[in-house]
Formats: C-alpha cells, sequence, structure tokens
C-alpha cells in the first residue's frame, strides 16, 4: 500500500508541474510528460496486485469477503484508479476529459486514506 500512496504523490507533484507549466505557457521539462505516464501505469498495476492480494487473503484467512469495509473502499480505490486512467487517455481527444482526471484524482485522496485505514483495521483483526 505503502507504494501506490508514494505512487500517488509522485503523481500529485508531476500533475501539478504539469498544470503549472501549461497554465503559465511555459514548455515542460521533456521526461515529465513520461514520468507522469509511468508512474500512473506502475500505481494502476500495483493497485490491482492490491486486490489480489486481499481477495485471496481474506478468503484464505476467513473464508468468506465483505465482513469489513475495507472490500467497499478497496473496489471504490479501483474503480477511481480505472476512471482516472481511462479519463487520462481521453485528455487529447476531449477538452472535458483532463477536469474529470483531476476531479477523480482529488477524490482518490479520500479513498486512499479510507481504504488506509479500513486496511489497518483488517490488519488487527489478522494479529488477534
Amino acid at each position: 500500500m505503502g507504494l501506490s500512496i508514494t505512487a500517488y504523490a509522485i503523481l500529485a507533484v508531476s500533475g501539478f508541474w504539469l498544470f503549472n507549466r501549461r497554465t503559465q505557457n511555459r514548455p515542460r521539462p521533456d521526461w515529465l510528460r513520461p514520468l507522469h505516464y509511468s508512474m500512473g501505469g506502475i500505481m494502476a498495476i500495483l493497485v490491482l496486485i492490491l486486490l489480489g492480494i486481499g481477495l485471496v487473503g481474506t478468503v484464505g484467512h476467513f473464508g468468506s469477503l465483505g465482513h469489513s469495509p475495507h472490500l467497499a473502499a478497496g473496489l471504490i480505490v479501483v474503480a477511481l484508479v480505472a476512471v482516472s486512467v481511462w479519463s487520462a487517455t481521453q485528455i487529447n481527444q476531449k477538452p472535458w476529459a483532463r477536469s474529470l482526471h483531476i476531479s477523480i484524482n482529488s477524490i482518490l485522496f479520500f479513498a486512499f486514506a479510507w481504504v488506509s485505514w479500513s486496511g489497518w483495521l483488517v490488519v488487527q483483526k489478522y494479529l488477534s
């Protein structure tokens, strides 16, 4: 989870930098956009890996799913990341996709906080 949050933080910084350069009509470094895209792909993969680990681990330990709010939080994070990735691919063709991308990623901040908190509670169940 820590790597996903680190990737999210790098994406936030690089996204703000891209936004700042675009709005001030200043050139961006050549490496900035590929870094932002790569980090977005890495974060999406990490979130999917965490989903798989969570599903397999929960079913293996508890025998079922849905016994805590962590499942809902995790599925919301996965959905938000999927919409974010999709909207990122649409930015060049559809002008409204940029604002959707930024809005989704703002909501993702709170979803990551929720999934982290609920995941901590699940870890406490595993340890007891």
